[in-house]
């Protein structure tokens, strides 16, 4: 990032150098702002109003329902800085060398995805128990216990590395420290999110081939989980959460790309990517869990607290058991355990016989 813009008439070789705090569009060319094209303002402004709509959605189905409070916070933490970020952008628009505009979208429209996965990383513990935690591959408590933590540290670098830059540019040295830190964050965003989907990709896979193997057994029989995974609201919720899921991890791919190449590369000058991998992907990711609320999908279950009494262990244990007395589970135990009670049953009768 520079803090000056070069401006020069008739096609001379002499160049002026003026302070971006000087410079008007009839002086300096847009493409040495801080932005290498002209903004266009309806999309940033449709953008804030779909966030904002979204924001008032999430509050009211937190209101109506009292359920999901976690989950709120995390998307109302994320849509309030998308909103920020649009408004920054709406700023710049107005004027394209002002900092404060530029400053404000480059950092909240940076974290907001990571408040947003943060929710998506909420509803996948939910997932597990209304299946059973005997189709995942580690405990469903984990899932938070991993990835909410690895959120945290891909958000302070997100947002240290775009603290680290934006003083830097006050004072007039090279941002790339902070550019780095914060290359670092959304590097390890995405990393999390593939790890992530992998995991919860393995889950279903297994559900499935425990199915196919068990039959219902293989699933939660608990009345309510029957009813919840039953019903299309929850049928759509897993549609809407891995659709948002993929937004999210495709926009943080984009972001990483266009870093990466810094602030004069390809991607920078390419508005039109902006709109649809950035703009585009986060509206879709949070519209569809606007639809499809976890809340709404899951009733009174959202906030039901899981394995604290102990009754999900001694469900497994059954389920494994069940598992296990299913004819060609295991053959060689129950051929020898037939044999056993049989031999002893010819026993017994020889000794009546005998007596």
């Amino acid at each position: 990032m520079s803090n000056q813009a070069g401006s020069g008439a008739g096609g001379t070789a002499n160049v002026t150098q003026i302070s971006f705090k000087d410079c008007t569009p009839e002086i300096c060319p847009y493409e040495q702002s801080f932005y290498p094209y002209r903004i266009d303002i309806v999309p940033n402004a449709v953008f804030t109003g779909m966030f904002s709509l979204s924001l008032i959605l999430f509050l009211a189905v937190f209101i109506f329902t009292r359920r999901g409070g976690t989950f709120t916070i995390a998307m109302v933490l994320g849509l309030i800085s998308e909103i920020l970020g649009y408004v920054g952008r709406i700023m710049s628009w107005d004027n394209q060398w002002s900092e404060n505009g530029f400053l404000i979208q480059i950092c909240c429209l940076t974290i907001a995805p990571a408040f947003l996965a943060a929710g998506i990383y909420l509803c996948i513990r939910r997932i597990v128990f209304a299946f059973g935690p005997e189709n995942s591959r580690i405990p469903p408590e984990y899932y938070t216990r991993i990835f909410i933590p690895c959120d945290i540290i891909s958000l302070v670098l997100q947002a240290a590395g775009g603290g680290l830059a934006s003083a830097a540019f006050h004072s007039g040295d090279s941002t790339d420290t902070g550019d780095d830190i914060m290359l670092a964050g959304l590097s390890f965003q995405v990393f999390t999110l593939l790890v992530f989907m992998l995991l919860s990709a393995d889950f279903f896979v297994n559900t499935l081939r425990r199915r196919r193997a068990l039959g219902t057994a293989a699933l939660d029989q608990d009345p309510e989980m029957v009813a919840i995974r039953n019903s299309w609201m929850f049928k759509g919720f897993l549609f809407a959460l891995a659709l948002s899921t993929i937004c999210i991890f495709w926009r943080s791919v984009f972001r990483v790309a266009e870093l990466s190449h810094g602030w004069t590369g390809s991607l920078m000058k390419r508005q039109d990517l902006f709109i649809g991998f950035e703009g585009v992907m986060i509206t879709v990711s949070v519209w569809v869990l606007n639809i499809f609320h976890p809340s709404l999908s899951f009733g009174a279950m959202m906030d039901r607290k899981f394995g604290d009494d102990g009754k999900d262990s001694g469900r497994k244990n059954v389920d494994q058991a069940q598992f296990e007395m299913l004819p060609g589970t295991k053959p060689s135990t129950a051929t020898s355990l037939t044999t056993d009670v049989r031999g002893s049953s010819r026993n017994t009768s020889d000794l009546e016989r005998g007596a």
